[in-house]
This record gives structure tokens, sequence and C-alpha cells, in this order.
């Protein structure tokens, strides 16, 4: 079988004449003009004629049982959102539309709000067939749901070349004939204009089980039920229709069909009839004077009559191809976004701190630098700073912002529709949201993670307790440590190496000798961005020793010794005098952990000098860095290299092209999207399986 969109009718209805109502009308017009209708298979009460007990659950259980083990790719629903739960069951990765013709509140499924916010969240896309049954569907709803959802009308092939002089002195009524359409109204209105003028017949087309308006055969000719196309034909040759409905009607297809065939429609101001306006004569007021009134007009001048007549088949902007193209785009949309010739264009949400608050002192950041990445590798990457956000956030009710970030975070997420969100050390993000975000089926999460997690080192229980936090609601995480090396095990987890930036490493020291030989720099915190009495690092045992053994070195340790820190721009002037960096991190060293303090020091192509117990030689080979075992195999190391310019500045030269080329922000972010959307790797990545 090649169809893989299935559209369920409701059980009554088929796209058989006798059994077409609304839904089957909009379904079968529009498909006639549908680019998808080879792919197309319309199920109806035909191919399970046997639930007569307990009529719509068995019927959609007989499709599900049928068609479970076939791959589809959307189901539509029409106007049975009920279908939707036992859909899910049988089918958790098809696509659904459910399209709403009536009132939502009306129908099994949707009534409760709770009902239509879990719908929201089990379909793809929700059609509402006008603004008022839209605005139905949402009443009460938490409007952080308010998502997936398209407004398209019904509509008709406005039909061209119309002799307008052929009409004949009709007056329609269309529809069900009961007091909740009008026709009673109507039966009165008849009774009364014969009197006035009787050489216009009323003509009632429809019909109504359980009747209870019987009109005089001299004042109205009821004609039955019609099909569509019979309709469309009595709208040609009569001069007026009237669709006069009291109770909330949806949209009344009276004014679209009408005016398509030049025939002037007369309609009440009450639900979804209102949003064909411009193509009708809108009631002040439902009752047989106001309507009388109206068919004087129009009965007595013909040129009024005809200009109208004109003017709303012209105003006609329910055109049945346009409407087929607009149901094609939710499809075609749907389709793309279940394959993955598009996965080089995603929408990315990439929420962690991007430091706004401190005024570009920290703006060389990782956090910066993947997101170069991502939208160098094509996609459309919108940014949330978290701390940013809390900070400026805080009041007497939510005294951390937390409340109002998490908020922010759902709307905005709601509001992109992200194929992907990733998560830089987002620890202020609550369950609540997380779960929400996790609802949305076709968007994936990942986290990334800088901070050191050994055992011994600094911050170690709480940098555990933020990854494990997320591990749950996250499809992927990273980290600058080798998750195998840890003393705990995070479910997903992979390495990756912090990532250099073509736009932030620009500097290339390995091109002569510089004024100074070895920098180093480090700080207290951050956000702090000065030296803190009192404040103990244990590097400064290391930092200590080569102060001794270096005499004949001209180096300096930013961030020791009362040396405040260095920042931005003044870092990078800084950087540019120094032929020599030192890679030392806080704690025990563990395999591959680094911070992205080898990227500013390789990447700038300085010489830069690794622990070996990182076992980051793995890596980085050794013509590219120079490793070393204790204090004062580093002492030596870097004596020796300040005497051998030549070699040093050949292994710099060679580390800064090895690193730039292997571990840049481009190819570091195309392995995110390799591993959380399970692709063939693009690039030849240097760390993996290592």
């Amino acid at each position: 079988m090649n169809k893989d969109i299935f559209i369920i009718l409701p059980y009554k209805e088929s796209l058989d004449k006798k059994k077409s109502g609304a839904v089957s009308i909009y379904i079968k017009d529009s498909l006639m003009y549908s680019k998808y209708r080879k792919r197309i298979k319309v199920i109806s009460s035909i191919d399970f004629p046997n639930s007569k007990i307990f009529r719509n659950r068995n019927y959609i259980n007989d499709f599900c049982n049928k068609y479970k083990y076939i791959k589809i790719s959307i189901i539509e629903i029409h106007n049975r959102p009920e279908y939707v739960k036992i859909l899910k069951k049988y089918f958790p990765n098809c696509k659904i539309i459910l399209t709403y013709h009536n009132d939502p509140l009306n129908l099994r499924g949707s009534i409760m709000v709770k009902e239509r916010e879990t719908l929201i969240k089990n379909c793809t896309k929700i059609i509402f067939v006008s603004r008022w049954i839209k605005n139905r569907f949402f009443m009460k709803t938490n409007t952080n749901v308010r998502t997936n959802y398209e407004i398209i009308y019904c509509g008709t092939l406005k039909k061209k070349n119309i002799d307008i002089k052929k009409k004949q002195k009709n007056i329609l009524f269309v529809g069900k004939l009961n007091e909740s359409k009008g026709y009673d109204i109507f039966v009165d209105v008849a009774k009364k204009f014969s009197k006035i003028n009787s050489d216009w017949k009323f003509i009632a087309i429809g019909n109504e089980p359980r009747k209870k308006i019987f009109p005089d055969k001299k004042f109205v000719r009821e004609i039955g039920y019609k099909s569509n196309a019979e309709v469309l034909n009595y709208y040609e040759k009569s001069e007026i229709a009237i669709g006069n409905s009291k109770w909330q009607e949806p949209l009344g297809r009276i004014a679209i069909e009408a005016s398509s065939r030049k025939c002037c429609p007369i309609i009440s101001n009450v639900g979804g009839l209102i949003e064909s306006k411009d193509i009708g004569l809108v009631l002040e007021e439902n009752n047989s004077n106001n309507i009388l009134s109206i068919l004087k007009k129009l009965t007595n001048n013909k040129n009024l009559l005809r200009k109208l007549q004109n003017e709303f088949y012209k105003k006609n902007n329910f055109d049945i191809r346009d409407i087929s193209k607009s149901i094609d785009y939710v499809r075609e949309q749907i389709l793309k976004s279940s394959s993955n010739q598009d996965i080089n264009k995603l929408k990315i949400l990439h929420i962690t701190n991007f430091n706004e608050r401190f005024d570009g002192r920290l703006h060389y950041n990782t956090s910066k630098r993947l997101n170069n990445g991502f939208v160098r590798n094509g996609h459309n990457v919108l940014i949330m700073s978290d701390r940013d956000i809390l900070y400026y956030n805080k009041s007497l009710t939510d005294p951390n912002g937390i409340k109002k970030f998490n908020n922010k975070v759902l709307n905005t997420f709601i509001n992109f529709k992200p194929d992907l969100v990733v998560l830089g050390h987002a620890d202020s993000l609550t369950k609540d949201t997380l779960i929400k975000m996790n609802e949305h089926k076709n968007t994936k999460i990942c986290q990334w993670f800088l901070d050191p997690v050994i055992k011994k080192g600094p911050d170690y229980l709480k940098n555990k307790k933020r990854i494990l936090s997320l591990e749950n609601y996250v499809d992927a995480t990273f980290l600058t440590s080798d998750p195998n090396s840890l003393n705990f095990k995070i479910n997903n987890s992979f390495f990756m190496p912090n990532p250099s930036d073509i736009s932030f490493e620009f500097l290339d020291n390995s091109k002569k000798k510089q004024k100074k030989d070895l920098f180093f720099a480090m700080s207290h915190g951050v956000h702090r961005g000065t030296l803190k009495k009192g404040k103990y690092d244990d590097r400064q045992k290391i930092l200590d020793k080569l102060d001794k053994n270096l005499n004949e070195i001209d180096f300096d340790f930013f961030g020791y010794k009362n040396k405040e820190p260095l920042w931005a721009d003044f870092f990078l002037e800084s950087l540019k005098n120094y032929d020599m960096g030192l890679n030392l991190s806080r704690g025990k060293p563990l395999k591959y952990y680094s911070s992205d303090r080898i990227v500013q020091i390789i990447g700038n192509g300085l010489l830069c000098f690794i622990n070996k117990e990182t076992k980051l030689k793995n890596l980085i080979p050794s013509t590219c860095a120079v490793y070393y075992k204790d204090v004062d195999d580093l002492s030596n190391k870097i004596k020796y290299y300040k005497k051998n310019v030549k070699k040093m500045k050949k292994i710099a030269s060679k580390g800064k092209k090895f690193y730039n080329s292997n571990y840049n922000s481009t190819i570091v972010s195309q392995y995110f999207i390799d591993v959380i959307f399970k692709l063939k790797d693009k690039y030849k990545y240097k760390w993996k399986n290592k």
C-alpha cells in the first residue's frame, strides 16, 4: 500500500452523496485539488460496517487493529477528538491532525479544559474551520499551551461566467428544518411576504428527523435533502438565500456557497456566521420584521440586488483551491519535520548563561563558541541567558526570579517551537517546565556541562547533583570529562572537547618570538571578577613551586599573589605577549577534563603545557603540545623550550592548526546534532571512541 496519510471521517459520514455531511463535503472538495491525494486514504463506516454497538469506539478500534502494522505518516481526524487518545496508543509516532467543524465544547473528548490541553500535546496540528471555533476551544485553557493550530475556513469552487439574467425569483433556505436554524422565522417571513409579492417563491432544502414545523405548501416549497452539487445549482439559479440561525453556528456555509453563485446571502450575527460578513447581508435582529424589511428593499430595487450579488461574489475569498493549498501546506510542514532532509535547518533554543549583565567582560566563553558553531552549520538559534533573566526578574513574590524565568522559557518554547533545546548549566529550570517540554515529542533536549566532576575536586557533590537533576529529561549529556572515568553513571553521556572558534582564537603567537615567556590566568570566580581575600585555590601549590623554580623565566600568573585576573579584551591584549601557556585546571587530573583555558592557549598559537594524567595525549598528539608528569618536569620543560625557540614555535604552530581544525565550534556543535538525532557522522571526530 502506498497510502501513508489517512483521513478518518466521523462514523455517520462517507464520501457517498447520500451520506455526505459538512465534513465529507469539506474533505471531498479539498482532496480534488490536493497534491497529496494519491497518498491519502479516506476511512469511513463503509470500511467497517460492523461497528453497531458502541459505534464510535469500535469503529476507531477496528481501524487501529487493521492498520497498526502499516507505516502511517499522518492521521487526520475530523470532529472526533475522542479518537486521539486511542490513536496515540496504537500509533505513538504518527503525526495527528485534528480538524474541528463544530463547537469543541459539545464534542466528546474536548469538553473539559484538561481534555483540550491534552489534545494540544498529542496533536501535531489542530485546525479550526472558523475563528469562533478556535476561541471556544481555547476557552479557560492555559495560555502557555496555545500552539500548533491553524484556522482554515470551508470553501467552494467559485463558478465563472454565471448568467445573472437567468436567475429565478427564488428565496432559499438550506439546512436542518428546525427552530435552531431559524426555520420557523423563515416560514413566517414566507407567509407574510407572499401577501406582499406573490411572484417570489420560498424554497426549503433540507430535512429534520424530528420535524415540528410544517409550513403551508402555498408559501414554502420543501424539496428535502439534496447533494451539495444540487444545492449549488439551486444557488446559481436563485436570487436570494437566507441563513438566519438562532444558535451559535460554527461557520455558515450558506454565505460562502451562495455568494460563489451570485446569490445574495442574508445571515444572522451569531457564532461563526459573522466571519463571512463581507460576503453577505448581516441581520441586526433575527426576526420576521427585519428580514421582511430587507427583502422588500432587494426585491423592489433590482439594481441594488445586482450590485450586492456582484460585490459579494467578488469578495468571496473562500476558494476551495486555496483552502486545499493551505491544508497541503500543513501536511507538507509535518512531513518535512519528520524527514532527515531538514536536519541541517533546525530551530535551536539555547538556554545557558550568556553573561549579558557583565557588559562584555565574559564574552569569550563556551556558550558563545557553541552558538557560533550552530549558526555556521545553518541552524536558526534563539538564545536565552538564564542567569540574566533570573537576575533582572527578582521580586518580593519571586525572590530568585525562578517563576518568571520558567514562564518565559515555556512561552518562548511554545512560540519558537524548537527542534532542539540545548541546556548549558541551566539549573533553574523546574521539573514542571522540563516535563512540559518533554511532552512535545518532536523536540529533542540535551545538556552540556563544563565544570569538573572530580570526586576530590571542587564542588563535586554540587556538580554531580546538577548533572543528574536533568538526566531523565534530556536525550543526551555532553561533558568535558570522559564520562566513563567518573565514579557515577550518567545515561546517554558523551565526551565533548572544549571547542575553539575562528572568531575568538584569532591570535597566532607561534609566528614569532614574543616579549614574554609563560602565561597563566585563573580567578576566584568568573562572576566576581576580582580576587577575594581568604579564598584559596589548590593550584597555588603548583604555582608556588614554579615561582621558585623559574627564576630565569619571564612569566605572569594572573589571579595569583594579589595580581588581579584578566577579562575580555584585556585578557587578549595580555595573551598576545607570551610564547607559552600553562593549562592547569582545578582538582586532581581526570581523563580528558580541562577548562576552556586549553582553547585560549593552544588555539592562539602558544605552546601549551598539559598534565599527562589528563590522558589528553590521546586527543592532542605530542607534536602539538607538551606533556609533563609533575612540577619539576614541567619546570624543566619550560626552561628547555625557552632556549629552543624554533622547536617551541614548531609545536605551537602545529598545535594551533591541529586544534582549530579538529576541535572547532562548527565540528563540536555538529557532533551534538549527529549524536542527538542519531545521524551518520558528518565529520571524523577525533575524540570519538577513545
